[in-house]
Parts: structure tokens; C-alpha cells; sequence
């Protein structure tokens, strides 16, 4: 199994390198990249090109490993317990009907091999990531409330992102494959564009493409447009059917584009914009 990239989805050399050396080492791919570059949507499009079916396990800062094995409902059996009647007494009893199956039990125990995206594992707390990967590792573990033990049928192709705002312990990196996206170049953008908007004209799309990248290039800004603002803004801009004169500039300076708010999502980042256009035009 090979994954090649998709329709849906451009992925660079090095990225496909990347997909498949962790699926032969049969380790974890733990993925970083700027927000936009595509870190979520790689677990879905590889699934897909594999025939794989994806469960997606969404990190926040209160979740637990033990929430991906599993879950015992102790509260609903406890609520049961006391409104159920003489019929409704069997299901109490059983205490199977109140553990919640997390996504590596179920990854486990498909009948198939499946793809497992942990996205922003960053978010949780330093004990989680070494906690989750030391039962992948194993493909088994123990439920103490009905003492039995779930082994994996399959190993799952796991799928890790980060957003980085959080260091990783080093176990946790020496079961990883790791692989940093970079931001596209103006190449590779085109090619990304070309799949959402395949009949954009060229011309409109290299005055975007320069004035997105002026703007990414502006130092100081707290936020950097990402690729996902850029497909919002030439949206906007074919729906609204901006001339092409608006997006240049004469004199080859940096201007002000229309419909920035796509582009520069706060007050901070829209303030040194303009402060660099007003400077340009009277030279200082």
C-alpha cells in the first residue's frame, strides 16, 4: 500500500515519502505544520487512497488517555439502577452496557484495518502522549470492570497532529515517525488552487498569489495568512468579480487588497499593514 497523493488532496514528495515510510515502519506519523497546511485533511485523503476507514479522535485540554480505551458510565448505572423496575433490573446487572468504547478499542477490534487520526495532541497534558502510544505499542489492554482483555485484530495507521504549542517527551518522539510541513511554495500553491478552482485565470491568480505572499512576508504580523484564507479570498474575489486592476499596483509597491478581512483576521496585523503601504507611498 502505497499512498500517491489525490485529486482532493497535492502532496509534496516529502510528504508522501514521509506517509509511507511511517506505514512500513508500522509507527505513528506525528505530522507539524502551520494551522492551514493541510494536517487534518492528510489523515482523511490517505485513508481514502488506501480504502481505510478513518476514526478521528479530537484532543482538548481535559482529555485523558484512558477516554481512547475506554469509558465506564458509572453515573447511568447508578441513575438506572434507581429508576428501573423489576424488568429493567437485567440490564443494570450487566455491567457491559456501561463501558463506552473509545477509538482505540475500536480501532482495535475492526474488522479491518483502519486509519486513526489523534488530532492536536498537543492540547492535553504532558502524561497523555506517552500513556496512548505505550497501549498502541502493545495492541492490548485490560478492562478491570468486566476483566477481560481487548487485543488488536490489526495494527491501525495512526496519524498524529500538532500544532507545536506544546513540547512532546522524548519517548513519545522515539515511537513517531516525524514529519514537518512546510508552507507551499508558489508552485505548489498554484497546484493546490488549481484543485478547488480549476478554471481561474492565470492572470488573476498570479496578482493574488503575489499579494498573499507580500502579505505573509510582512514581518511582524501575529497571525500569517494560511492556505485555507487564501482559497476563502480568491472565492470572494471570483464572487464578487473584482477587476484585476484592484489587485496591482502600479508602481510595484505593496498595497492595501480588497476583501484583506480574509486575509488578516485581527486589528494588530491590519494596523501594520497599512502603516507599511502609508510608508511606502510617501517613502519613508
Amino acid at each position: 500500500m502505497k499512498f500517491q497523493g489525490s485529486d482532493q488532496y497535492v502532496a509534496t514528495p516529502d510528504l508522501m515519502l514521509a506517509v509511507n515510510a511511517a506505514v512500513t515502519l508500522k509507527r505513528p506519523l506525528l505530522v507539524k505544520g502551520e494551522p492551514g497546511t493541510g494536517k487534518t485533511m492528510l489523515a482523511e485523503e490517505v485513508a481514502t487512497a488506501l480504502g481505510m476507514p478513518l476514526l478521528q479522535w479530537h484532543i482538548k485540554s481535559t482529555t485523558k488517555a484512558q477516554q481512547g480505551l475506554y469509558e465506564y458510565d458509572a453515573v447511568s448505572r447508578l441513575r438506572d439502577s434507581q429508576l428501573a423496575g423489576v424488568e429493567g433490573g437485567a440490564k443494570v446487572k450487566d455491567i457491559h452496557n456501561y463501558i463506552v468504547k473509545g477509538v482505540l478499542w475500536q480501532a482495535f477490534t475492526a474488522e479491518q484495518p483502519v486509519a486513526l487520526h489523534i488530532d492536536e495532541i498537543d492540547q492535553a497534558d504532558i502524561e497523555f502522549p506517552n500513556d496512548l502510544l505505550r497501549e498502541n505499542d502493545r495492541r492490548e489492554f485490560y478492562v478491570y470492570e468486566t476483566r477481560e482483555l481487548v487485543q488488536a485484530r490489526h495494527r491501525p495507521v495512526v496519524f498524529i497532529t500538532s500544532n507545536n504549542e506544546k513540547e512532546l517527551p522524548d519517548a513519545f518522539l522515539r515511537r513517531c515517525f516525524f514529519h514537518y510541513i512546510k508552507f507551499p511554495d508558489a508552485d505548489t500553491m498554484r497546484a493546490i488552487v488549481d484543485v478547488h478552482f480549476p478554471g481561474l485565470k492565470q492572470e488573476l491568480l498570479g496578482h493574488a498569489l503575489k499579494t498573499f505572499y507580500d502579505i505573509r512576508n510582512l514581518p511582524g504580523l501575529k497571525k500569517k495568512p494560511s492556505t485555507s484564507e487564501l482559497l476563502d479570498w480568491l472565492k470572494l474575489l471570483v464572487a464578487e468579480d473584482i477587476p484585476l486592476d484592484a489587485l496591482q499596483s502600479k508602481d510595484d509597491k505593496v498595497a492595501i487588497p480588497p476583501l484583506v478581512g480574509a486575509l488578516l483576521k485581527n486589528e494588530q496585523d491590519v494596523t501594520l499593514f497599512e502603516k507599511l503601504v502609508f510608508m511606502q507611498r510617501h517613502n519613508r
